[in-house]
């Protein structure tokens, strides 16, 4: 190779594998750069943000997008300035412009951005919803999200990989936000975010511990964080029966959670297989939990729910209707069927009942009028980051569904 080629190869570049797109945000204002991270983060982007021309260089070095988006506000000269650093540093991905569309300023940054040769999508006009975000750049979303072999939850720990997002759960009588789940993710340098489909979870050794310490600390950190930009929200987590059995057996879990007299106590969720494979064992570990402000959920209940009929004690304070029986329950009987079973069961009991993985408002009337006291899914919001689930908090008393 001659010194020349050698000269056009970028240093950061080299030896550089992408598995998932890479996209950048310009734009001077922080929460527009956040919220576009935000949505290209939940289409399986790795996302980044800038505002200044400095900062688009050292971006183009390091995060090496294959999609830059640019905004466009009239009055706003950085967008030209962007588009001709663009050209300069001949950016061979693909510009996108978001803005209004019939702006003039708008059509003038397109037609410079096609001047300097630069490939220039059509604009995404402002205001987008997700669909519209989602079509404008369908042309870079993975097909295959999940990474094989899974990636090691004890490697992900160990290099700072984990994280909490929070889906609001919602009062099904007053649609006021009632709660947050915490669901654990990756957030990976090449795949991006990913869901615990994607990494193996711990086993129920030490890294067990370290994983639980690592999740307990977190969520009092975000709940804290939650306390002071909005209200105190009750958080429920979904652990698997090792880390379970880890929490239960801590000498020091009460020093682990918030210390505020605002804590009502945590929710920690245990998957419905556990709990009618071994149901001493699961209401053993409910008592003690429950000494601790902790009450014990039963996630993700559908056909075994008749293993928990004729119940003497019941120490669980909640259950959780499986989303495969609560989808489509407006329209298949069996389904519905299933729902007011289990709905009728924490009835019974004296327990909550929440329907999960709501997708359609006809299911929601559906599970609301059988009785359910909590509902959460799509349909109301998508898990986001603690950030975001404050802001949106804050911003909304009343999670209504789209009409």
């Amino acid at each position: 190779m001659n010194e020349e080629a050698l000269d056009t190869i970028q240093p950061s570049a080299f030896g550089r594998r992408k598995i998932v797109p890479r996209a950048l945000i310009v734009d001077d204002k922080p929460h527009v750069r956040q919220f576009m991270c935000d949505c290209l983060e939940e289409l399986h982007f790795i996302a980044s943000g800038c505002a200044v021309p400095g900062e688009l260089e050292l971006a183009l070095d390091t995060l090496l997008p294959d999609l830059v988006l640019v905004g466009t506000r009239s009055g706003d000269p950085q967008g030209r300035d962007m588009l001709m650093l663009l050209a300069m540093r001949k950016f061979a991905g693909q510009v996108l412009l978001f803005g209004t569309a019939t702006a003039p300023l708008t059509d003038a940054l397109h037609e410079l951005g096609t001047t300097l040769g630069l490939d220039m999508l059509p604009v995404l006009p402002a205001p987008f919803n997700d669909a519209s975000l989602r079509n404008a750049v369908a042309a870079f979303i993975p097909h295959e999200l999940p990474p094989h072999p899974a990636i090691d939850v004890r490697e992900a720990l160990a290099i700072g990989y984990l994280e909490l997002c929070y889906q609001p759960r919602i009062d099904a009588e007053t649609l006021r936000l009632s709660g947050a789940e915490a669901l654990m993710r990756l957030r990976h340098p090449s795949w991006g975010i990913m869901p615990p489909a994607g990494f193996k979870p711990a086993d129920g050794g030490v890294h067990a511990g370290a994983l639980c310490e690592f999740i307990l600390a977190r969520l009092c950190e975000d709940w804290h964080y939650f306390a002071a930009e909005h209200c105190p929200v009750e958080i429920a987590v979904n652990l698997q029966m090792p880390l379970v059995l880890h929490l239960a057996a801590l000498d020091s879990l009460a020093r682990l959670l918030p210390e505020h007299p605002a804590f009502d106590g945590l929710i920690v969720e245990l998957n419905a297989d556990a709990v009618v494979h071994d149901l001493a064992e699961a209401k053993s570990i409910a008592r003690r939990l429950r000494a601790h402000n902790i009450g014990l959920s039963i996630a993700g209940l559908g056909e075994e729910w008749p293993l928990l009929v004729g119940q003497n004690d019941f120490p669980f304070v909640e259950i959780q209707c499986d989303r495969q029986f609560v989808c489509g329950c407006a329209g298949e009987r069996l389904k519905r069927y299933v729902c007011r079973q289990i709905f009728e069961l924490a009835d019974g009991f004296g327990a909550r009942a929440v329907a999960q993985g709501i997708e359609t408002q006809d299911d929601f009337h559906a599970v609301r009028e059988i009785g359910f006291d909590h509902v959460q899914g799509p349909l109301f919001a998508k898990p986001m980051t603690a950030q975001k689930f404050a802001r949106e908090a804050q911003r909304r008393s009343r999670l209504l569904p789209p009409q």
